[in-house]
């Protein structure tokens, strides 16, 4: 009998090849310069792959906004086009179609006019600087007009906006007008809005989903205490949404809620794909409400196919595979879909925050019937612990569960929020429940204070954004 050596396919790895020893275990990973020798890509990956395994679950991640999970064809679809830059779209001209569908249907679900005009970002971070460069610049040419000085802009919203605003307040020389909340009234009230606009107010932000509980601010009451406004002062005040969390959420679960382009005042809205847009990080989407909101001197034009591309972007490099994801969804859901995803997230949410009322030592600041989103705090006769330490020790139950404190007027509300989002279904509620129980028993059961740990926790709003929250 004649043996015949079968050659291994090109694939196979070499079984006979040590991969660690190959990476060499006693030496140091390079972490501060390029190393001097290259390395063999399976080294390479499995360095990096055994680093990330320190990393928390995504999937329990529950201080997280963004979308942690897409099924196997929208994986797919994202490695195929992940080297795909959106912003040349003479390379990659279906992109830009595509891209173009996007924001009509992201405006149509907004109830837009026809006269609409927007464009995708890198995430809800960029898509406000941009509505927020508009409102200057139309409040510029506004009081230029009228022979007024335009030197000293204001924007006015909630203290409890999201970090991007300041920044772009910062950023674009606006002053920020917050507006404080109270222990009863979380959020901005149409009433509140009016007390802080003069005519150098370039807008009022509504917020569509509050970061730090979840819960709709009025939106429509603030469109009418301003028009209110008007009527008796003459000022004209636009106002901005953000709907970062939910602009995708409420046009499918709550269709009849009045916040959007129905309001003559809402002049534009700004939502991140990568949330309850159901796709990966980062897409975002801004829509104005007709090209008249747009000033044109911030609008570039780019001989793109024969013809000039409009651009309105502060990125010139910019993902492909997140847009091409974000209409993968919307054809694979649709309105049923997406309203099914949602609904389904809205029943998990509201089921852990009934669980965790009743638990004894919890108090609901928000239920989750807004957006997927609670909140909850310690009752006021728990003094010998505190949620920081709850957050902790959920930790080591691998569940990331964030405690901060809101802003300035209400700064001793310590509250934890849960964030729903597809995929968590009611099997890990049921495992988050557990091991929140079996915590909550140990902090129960403990007979003296314990020490002194804030120090140590782990999110923080850092003026309105927390950690893993993503824009």
């Amino acid at each position: 009998m004649t043996l015949h050596r079968v050659n291994p396919r090109p694939d196979t790895v070499d079984v006979n090849d040590p991969l660690f020893a190959s990476i060499g275990e006693s030496s140091e990973v390079p972490k501060n310069s390029i190393p001097e020798l290259e390395m063999s890509p399976r080294a390479a990956y499995q360095l990096i792959h055994d680093e990330l395994l320190l990393d928390g679950n995504a999937r329990q991640n529950m201080a997280t906004f963004v979308t942690t999970w897409m099924d196997d064809y929208a994986d797919r679809l994202f490695a195929e086009n992940a080297g795909k830059n959106s912003i040349d779209k003479d390379e990659y001209p279906q992109t830009a179609e595509i891209e173009r569908r996007c924001v009509n249907m992201v405006a149509n679900l907004w109830n837009a006019e026809p006269d609409t005009i927007g464009c995708s970002a890198i995430g809800s971070s960029e898509a406000v600087m941009l509505a927020g460069m508009a409102m200057k610049w139309k409040w510029r040419e506004r009081m230029r007009a009228a022979g007024k000085p335009a030197d000293k802009p204001n924007l006015v919203m909630s203290s409890t906006v999201q970090v991007v605003w300041e920044k772009f307040c910062r950023y674009w020389e606006v002053e920020a007008r917050y507006v404080p909340v109270e222990r009863n009234r979380l959020e901005l009230s149409g009433a509140e809005a009016v007390k802080h606009v003069d005519e150098n107010t370039i807008g009022v932000v509504g917020i569509l989903g509050v970061t730090y509980h979840g819960t709709y601010e009025p939106i429509k009451e603030i469109c009418d205490a301003l028009d209110e406004h008007q009527r008796l002062t003459g000022i004209d005040v636009p106002v901005h949404v953000d709907a970062a969390s939910g602009g995708f959420v409420a046009p499918f679960v709550d269709p009849d809620l009045e916040w959007d382009f129905r309001l003559p005042r809402v002049i534009s809205i700004n939502a991140s794909g990568h949330k309850y847009g159901l796709v990966y990080p980062g897409v975002g989407w801004v829509i104005w409400r007709s090209k008249d909101h747009l000033p044109e001197e911030l609008i570039f034009n780019v001989n793109y196919l024969g013809g000039n591309e409009p651009t309105f972007t502060l990125n010139f490099s910019r993902p492909g595979a997140q847009i091409i994801g974000q209409y993968f969804m919307f054809l694979r859901l649709g309105m049923d879909g997406y309203t099914k995803v949602h609904r389904s997230s809205l029943n998990t949410a509201q089921y852990l925050s009934s669980a965790i009322a009743k638990m004894g030592p919890y108090e609901l600041i928000s239920k989750g019937d807004s957006i997927p989103v609670f909140a909850f705090t310690l009752k006021a006769d728990r003094t010998l612990y505190t949620l920081y330490d709850i957050a902790r020790s959920m930790r080591e139950h691998g569940w990331q569960t964030p405690a901060y404190t809101f802003p300035s007027n209400v700064e001793d509300l310590v509250v934890m929020r849960v964030n729903v989002r597809q995929g968590y279904g009611r099997d890990l509620a049921d495992l988050l429940l557990r091991d929140l129980r079996e915590v909550t028993d140990y902090y129960e059961g403990i007979k003296t204070p314990m020490p002194d740990r804030a120090e140590m926790q782990g999110f923080s709003h850092g003026g309105g954004a927390a950690v893993g929250e993503g824009r």
